[in-house]
Formats: structure tokens, sequence, C-alpha cells
């Protein structure tokens, strides 16, 4: 299949998989605590989008040269990708914490006026999502991790 040699494609899911995999070890020694549900969801330590897009950049830069548009297009997209995980996506993950904490409060409100007694705490409490976005090191990181992953794979491998 053509697709299996489509070499920058592989290097960026990779980038991707191998992200989102040392989130775990990476959240394990900061915390002592074992969270596989990390392996699937958005934000930490390194940023998996950064490692994708810099791993795909990477590997059209080793394709195609830097002074090709396809290069040129790539390094666009990941800087847009980047910036985008620092800045709305990071300021989504702030103000869900907030409004994490105004229903929390208003909910301690609602039990002390009305009595929610009978209700489960499923019912009373869904979170929105605060790990959202990155902060500017996990961005970092996470681009530092796909070019090294694609310098890798053509130094090494291709």
């Amino acid at each position: 299949m053509a697709i299996l040699q489509n070499t920058p494609l592989l290097a960026a899911l990779f980038a991707i998989f191998f992200a989102q995999f040392v989130k775990i070890p990476i959240q394990f020694l900061m915390t002592k605590k074992l969270d596989w549900k990390l392996f699937t969801s958005t934000g930490g330590m390194p940023s998996s989008h950064s490692a994708a897009v810099t791993a795909l950049a990477t590997a059209v830069a080793f394709e195609t040269g830097l002074d090709s548009p396809l290069f040129a297009t790539a390094t666009v997209f990941a800087i847009i990708v980047m910036f985008d995980a620092t800045g709305v996506r990071f300021q989504a993950g702030q103000q869900a914490v907030i409004i994490n904490q105004m229903r929390s409060d208003f909910q301690v409100f609602l039990e002390q006026t009305k009595g929610w007694v009978n209700k489960k705490n499923e019912e009373k409490m869904q979170e929105l999502k605060t790990l959202l976005g990155h902060k500017p090191m996990e961005v970092f990181m996470g681009a530092l991790t796909g070019i090294l992953i694609s310098v890798i794979i053509y130094v090494y491998i291709v």
C-alpha cells in the first residue's frame, strides 16, 4: 500500500502516538498517580498537536527541501496549530476552570436552599473539560519531540 510508504504521514502519526503515550509517565513522575486516560486526552506535556505538525513539517523538509512550497505550507500550518494550542484552546481551558468553580458554588447554593438530596452526584455535576490547550512550554516540548522524531526517522531509518 502506498500510504504505508508515506514517511511524513507516518512520522506525524508516530509523533502523536509517542507524545500521547509519554504523557502518562511524565504525569506519574509529577503526581505519583497512574492515569491511562491521558493517552486519549487533550492538553498536557508534551503537546501531541505540536509534535505531529512539527514532525510533518520536518519530514516534508527532508522529502522536498527547505525551499519547497510544500514545506512552506507545512510550516505555516504548524505555526497556526501551535499558536492555537497556546491561545484559543488554552484560554478555553482556563474559562472551563472558572465555569466549573461557578457551577460548584451554585451547586452548594442549590443544595442549601432546595435540598437536592435525592439526586445522584453524576446528575448534579457534569464538569466541563479543563485540559484543552497547552502552556507555551508544552507546545515547545511537543514541537521538539516532533522534530526529533522526523530527524531520527530520516537519519537512521529511511
